[in-house]
């Protein structure tokens, strides 16, 4: 891996070439033109879209429960295990995030409040392709499922050999109600759109490639979306006290997902650095995924020896990771440091796969820099609020002449009259 021993200002400004975003106008253009032919030919653009880039020709977008069930009962005693405890964590933590509303009649002739509001129906993008990713379902579904969402459908692109049986008995175990055998721009597409087999949703969740991320932007605003998920990302802080081989097995964690993906370690020691630099290489030559991980390590990955504490963790806020590990004594201590990270693992027995499946927390953050502003899927992501308001005549008689005052002065003279004339004679 790259080892950087610069100032922290030069390394700031590495971290910001290291993160800045393109756009690709080829991409988009694509895109556009699969949800557009989705949106107007349905059914018939989502088959002509299959044969053409999954090679498979369907007759029945839906799955049959009779095969979902099948799936389940499919998959060994240890997976199901595995799933069940991932389950049980899941719905434990995020069942601490249900939202309540509230009234406050605090005032005398005044009544306001909110009113949190399940969505109706939500879509969950679940990849295909080169694995398979059960633990994104139960992360994506089990929180609609918390949230109280009504319909959960879930799309993931054919294949010849039929979908992994772990995919759909981990949408069984989850609670979605309907699978589809859709993907790519086309699947996020008919979700936003709907067609005459796939309902439209009001909300999609859930990563997949380019193309994916591409079109769940082009739909935002006809639905709403969770995020723009990039390449994976892990950022490591750790001193001397830190075991270097446990270091570049979390790294390559990461890197194994993504050619593009992102692997970054901030140290205050040198040999260390050294050290995790070498066992990367050790360990990259033994991964069945060398193929992916490698590129990820080579042209996206480094390492920074920084001064100080303080200055490790301004490199990792301005690198904002999607999961940040820190592997200093008393991890806990430094929680306050943290500004901008998407999931945080403290300790050296907290290595990130832990919150890829069942410790709890989510496993859908933010990418490229985005936990500046952005967060974990959670169940507020799939409430909305609505807020009511009821006054008595005499309370709006109190601020009558502050309504129409402000409504006049933005030039909205109806605005002002719907008050006066509420106390004309």
């Amino acid at each position: 891996m790259k080892i950087y021993k610069e100032s922290l200002d030069t390394m700031l400004s590495i971290v910001r070439n290291y993160t800045q975003q393109t756009t690709d106008m080829e991409i988009e253009r694509r895109v556009y033109d699969i949800i557009d032919d989705v949106r107007t030919n349905g059914d018939a653009a989502l088959k002509a879209y299959s044969e053409k880039f999954d090679g498979v020709s369907i007759e029945d977008f839906k799955v049959p429960q009779e095969e979902i069930d099948a799936a389940y009962e499919s998959l060994s005693d240890d997976l199901k295990a595995a799933l069940l405890k991932a389950k049980a964590n899941i719905t434990e933590f995020h069942s601490r995030e249900i939202e309540q509303g509230f009234v406050d009649m605090d005032t005398p002739g005044i009544i306001r409040g909110q009113k949190v509001i399940p969505l109706a129906c939500v879509g969950l993008y679940v990849p295909g392709g080169t694995a398979a990713y059960p633990s994104t379902i139960i992360m994506t579904a089990l929180p609609a499922k918390i949230a109280g969402v009504k319909e959960i459908v879930m799309v993931t692109p054919p294949q010849k050999d039929g979908i992994n049986p772990a995919v759909l008995g981990a949408a069984k175990l989850a609670g979605v109600d309907a699978v589809y055998q859709v993907g790519g721009a086309q699947g996020v597409a008919a979700l936003a759109y709907g067609t005459e087999s796939i309902p439209k949703v009001d909300k999609i969740v859930g990563p997949g490639n380019i193309y994916v991320a591409t079109a769940k932007r082009q739909v935002f605003g006809q639905v709403d979306i969770d995020m723009i998920a990039g390449p994976s990302e892990i950022g490591v802080i750790a001193d001397d006290s830190a075991n270097p081989v446990h270091l570049a097995a979390d790294l390559l964690s990461q890197a194994e997902h993504d050619p593009r993906a992102r692997a970054i370690m901030v140290t205050t020691s040198e040999s260390l650095a050294n050290a995790v630099s070498d066992e990367v290489e050790r360990q990259l030559k033994l991964l069945p995924r060398e193929s992916i991980a490698r590129p990820a390590i080579e042209n996206n990955s480094y390492i920074a020896v920084m001064d100080s504490v303080e200055d490790m963790f301004t490199v990792m806020n301005e690198v904002a990771p999607e999961h940040l590990e820190i592997q200093l004594p008393d991890p806990m201590g430094y929680m306050s440091l943290v500004q901008n990270a998407g999931s945080v693992f403290l300790g050296a027995y907290a290595s990130e796969p832990l919150g890829d499946y069942v410790g709890g927390t989510n496993h859908v953050l933010p990418t490229s820099g985005t936990a500046r502003f952005s967060s974990p899927l959670g169940v507020y992501d799939f409430v909305k609020r609505t807020s009511f308001t009821q006054f008595t005549k005499e309370r709006l008689e109190e601020v009558a002449t502050h309504i129409t005052t402000l409504a006049r002065t933005e030039g909205l003279e109806a605005h002002a009259r719907a008050i006066e004339v509420r106390f004309e004679k």
